[in-house]
C-alpha cells in the first residue's frame, strides 16, 4: 500500500534520506567536535541527494504539485544548484542527445581517451559547457513564462541565502558542513555521467550507456547503476528500472553491463596504464573505423 502523498511506495527510502541529509547537518552544526562517521556518512548523503535531485526532476514524487515544489527547494539547498536546472541541461539537451554532438555534457568533447585525468577534469569542463543551457532556458522563461522563471530565479537567491547564512553564522562550519557537501554532490554527479556514458557508443540502440549492475550499489543509490533502461524511458519511476533492465540486458554490449563499480575505476583508472587489457575500449571509435 502506497504512502498517502507519495507517487510510489519505494519513495519512502527517499524521504528517508532526505531526513537524514537535514539531520546530519543539524547534529554536525551543533557538536562540540569533528566527527570522520558522521562526516563520511553527510559525503554519501550529498551524493545521494544528486541521485534523489535526478530522480525528482523525471518524476516528481509527491502527487500533490506545492510539496514538489517544496522538495525543489530543499533538492536546491543540498545539492547546491538550483533544482530547476536539470530541465536545460538534463532533459531538454542530455536525453535529447544522448553523449552525441549536441550535448552539453559530451565525454568526448576534447578527448576520446578514458583515463584518469579525463575523468577529472570532465566535472569541470562539463559545468562549463552547462551554462549556456542554462541561460539560454531563463531567457526563453523571461519571455514566455514570468511566473516560471522567476520561480527559478528564486531557486538562485534561496540558495544564495542558505549559504550565506551559514558562511555568517559560522564560516568555518558553513564551508564544512554545507559547501563542501554540495561541491563533494555536484563532482561526483558529474563523474558518473562521464562513466555512464564514455567509450560507449552514442549512435547505437542499445550501447548508447553503460551499466553498473551491482544489487548492492543501487540499493544504496535508487537503481542509478541502470543506464540504459532509465535512457530509454526517462519518465519511469527509478524503482522500476531494474525490471527494465532486465528485459534489455541481452541486447548491450557484455562490455557495457559492468558487476563491480569499484573493480571497474580501479582497472580503468589505476592499474590499465600497467595492464593494457584492462584499458577500456572505445565502441563509439570501433563504429568509425568500421566505417572508414
Amino acid at each position: 500500500m502506497r504512502p498517502l502523498l507519495l507517487r510510489h511506495a519505494a519513495d519512502r527510502r527517499t524521504v528517508v534520506y532526505m531526513a537524514i541529509t537535514t539531520a546530519l547537518l543539524v547534529v554536525q552544526w551543533w557538536r562540540n567536535d569533528f566527527s570522520w562517521p558522521l562526516y563520511l556518512l553527510a559525503a554519501f548523503m550529498a551524493v545521494a541527494v544528486t541521485v534523489i535531485a535526478h530522480n525528482h526532476n523525471h518524476l516528481g514524487m509527491w502527487r500533490s504539485r506545492r510539496l514538489n515544489a517544496v522538495t525543489d527547494y530543499w533538492l536546491t539547498l543540498f545539492y547546491g544548484f538550483p533544482a530547476f536546472a536539470w530541465i536545460p541541461t538534463h532533459n531538454m539537451n542530455h536525453h535529447k542527445f544522448t553523449n552525441r554532438t549536441g550535448d552539453y555534457t559530451l565525454t568526448w568533447r576534447y578527448s576520446e581517451r578514458n583515463n584518469l585525468l579525463t575523468l577529472l577534469t570532465y566535472p569541470t569542463i562539463s559545468g562549463y559547457h552547462q551554462q549556456k543551457p542554462i541561460r539560454d532556458y531563463l531567457r526563453e522563461l523571461w519571455s514566455k513564462n514570468r511566473r516560471r522563471f522567476w520561480g527559478s530565479v528564486l531557486q538562485y537567491a534561496a540558495l544564495g541565502a542558505f549559504i550565506g547564512g551559514a558562511l555568517l553564522l559560522d564560516w568555518r562550519r558553513g564551508l564544512l558542513y554545507v559547501v563542501v557537501p554540495q561541491q563533494i554532490g555536484l563532482f561526483v554527479v558529474l563523474v558518473f555521467n562521464y562513466l555512464q556514458h564514455v567509450h560507449t557508443d552514442e549512435e547505437s540502440e542499445w550501447n548508447h550507456s553503460r551499466n553498473f549492475t551491482s544489487p548492492l550499489l543501487n540499493f544504496l543509490l535508487l537503481n542509478n547503476g541502470f543506464h540504459t533502461a532509465h535512457h530509454e524511458t526517462p519518465g519511469t519511476h527509478w524503482s522500476k528500472t531494474p525490471e527494465l533492465h532486465a528485459e534489455i540486458a541481452h541486447h548491450i554490449d557484455p562490455a557495457l553491463n559492468v558487476k563491480s563499480f569499484w573493480a571497474w575505476n580501479l582497472r580503468t583508472f589505476l592499474f590499465s596504464p600497467f595492464v593494457p587489457r584492462w584499458r577500456s575500449r572505445s565502441l563509439r571509435l570501433a563504429r568509425l573505423r568500421r566505417a572508414a
